[in-house]
């Protein structure tokens, strides 16, 4: 089952658990999210057809980010814009979470690989803004 982290109608996470299966294409995101995320499945012999991207301009305001667990246990901290903690949420291998809004914190329970995935170029300084945290 889908989890949605929300803190005043705002959804701050969707986290996908490991074991989630649906038949189909399941888009978990809306259209005016900056990062879409869907989850896929077919059937054997299934095809989707061969295709290009175009160019298409956009607007970026906020990084949105997606972990991909692959080993290990992460504890995510969710926080308001206004760095006020709402709750922790614990993910293993395999769960996949989208990082909406709000801030976020993240603590290794076990040796931890994961994948990120986020609009670049990466800013730097100008990309974040660093706070102490529930684990500091």
């Amino acid at each position: 089952m889908i989890e949605q982290i929300i803190h005043n109608e705002q959804v701050l996470a969707i986290i996908i658990p490991n074991n989630y299966s649906e038949e189909g294409i399941n888009f978990f995101t809306p259209n005016d999210y900056s990062q879409q995320l869907a989850y896929m499945k077919h059937e054997s012999g299934y095809v989707i057809e061969p295709h290009t991207h175009n160019k298409v301009d956009r607007s970026v305001q906020v990084t949105q980010e997606v972990l991909v667990i692959k080993k290990g246990k992460l504890q995510v901290d969710f926080y308001t814009q206004e760095q006020e903690y709402i709750k922790s949420s614990i993910l293993e291998a395999g769960d996949i979470i989208l990082l909406a809004s709000g801030g976020h914190g993240f603590k290794a329970l076990d040796d931890l690989e994961m994948v990120e995935i986020k609009q670049g170029p990466y800013a730097g300084d100008m990309d974040k803004v660093k706070f102490k945290g529930v684990n500091k």
